[in-house]
């Protein structure tokens, strides 16, 4: 930014001051009142601040997870949750409009990959939501719509930022980057040596069963997803999360948890049992809660630690890719109409 700034004749230190305007979650450069109009006008004539407009807002009755459909500047639509814990504010969001991986349960990549969100529209959820509810969030969890690795230029961009002191400045410790196996961008994030934590959607424990429901294992097995995280640990030293959503009658019995516990010997590492989410598209059912009870403490038999995620606005779509896929059906309609 300091060369842009400079290129306009413009002295350095208005860079800063730009940036911590940006920082701060403005939407129109108008804001900025500590900046000299004919630079405003300048900034407005070659730059836009990537926003996203609440299209919908969906609060949970059952608990406080408030679900957003966020509208971006050319018309796309992505979705982030805000969830509250007794330790803060967590927010899901989104790295891409839409998905390529094509996972079974997931209802993000039903329609594919439209296109990469940039680093500014990562963040400008987090303005957006905190604007909302005027509250600080101060967790956050790339496990919204999109494969954050996928986008890995603009996801690197996005974790350097909202780390800055000057900006949002949350802890790279207080952030997880979700990924189904992008074994090439688990490399690259293990070389950045960031203190975040990795979390791995694994979900079957074969790679037959893997390749049933997940198309990214065809192109990494799960050997080379097991051996990509253990280097990523080496480096980092930081514990990894395996996901596991569980779906009756497929992944969740007792060879699958004792498979489990055999690939991912040697790795520190946290179990999220995930109960299968069902959406129209797919029929999957998640197990009874005594099943998952047996999984999991199966699991911990085995010497590893596993708990159960906690579903969280489970009256409100909560999971993502639920919101725009209504909104793209209901788009659909109405040009057939």
């Amino acid at each position: 930014m300091s060369g842009y700034i400079s290129g306009l004749g413009q002295p350095a230190y208005r860079a800063k001051q730009i940036f911590k305007w940006l920082q701060s979650g403005i939407s129109d450069f108008d804001e900025m009142t500590n900046v000299p109009k004919n630079l405003i006008i300048k900034l407005k004539d070659s730059c836009y601040i990537a926003g996203c407009n609440i299209e919908k807002r969906f609060e949970s009755k059952i608990d406080d997870t408030v679900k957003y459909l966020f509208k971006l500047f050319d018309g796309e639509y992505i979705e982030s949750v805000l969830m509250k814990y007794d330790h803060g504010y967590t927010a899901c969001i989104s790295s891409q409009v839409g998905c390529n991986m094509g996972c079974k349960f997931c209802a993000s990549g039903l329609f594919g990959k439209t296109r990469d969100l940039s680093a500014s529209e990562m963040l400008a959820q987090i303005f957006a939501i905190q604007k909302d509810r005027k509250i600080r969030i101060s967790n956050i969890v790339m496990m919204g719509m999109g494969e954050p690795l996928d986008n890995f230029l603009n996801t690197a961009k996005f974790l350097n930022l909202v780390s800055c002191e000057e900006g949002l400045n949350i802890g790279l410790r207080h952030i997880s980057v979700s990924t189904c196996g992008v074994v090439s961008g688990i490399s690259k994030l293990a070389s950045l040596n960031m203190p975040i934590t990795l979390s791995v959607s694994l979900h079957a424990p074969f790679d037959d069963m893997r390749d049933e429901i997940m198309p990214i294992n065809k192109r990494w097995k799960i050997k080379e997803l097991i051996e990509a995280c253990k280097k990523y640990q080496n480096i980092t030293t930081r514990r990894i999360s395996f996901e596991y959503a569980l779906i009756s009658g497929f992944n969740d019995t007792d060879l699958c948890a004792k498979e489990l516990a055999r690939i991912t010997r040697g790795i520190m590492c946290h179990i999220n049992l995930i109960p299968a989410n069902p959406i129209k598209e797919n029929s999957f059912v998640k197990p009874d809660r005594s099943k998952i009870d047996s999984f999991k403490n199966l699991l911990i038999s085995y010497g590893l630690t596993a708990t159960v995620r906690r579903t969280l606005g489970s009256d409100i779509d909560a999971s993502c890719g639920q919101l725009r896929r209504k909104i793209r059906k209901e788009s659909d309609c109405a040009i057939i109409q």
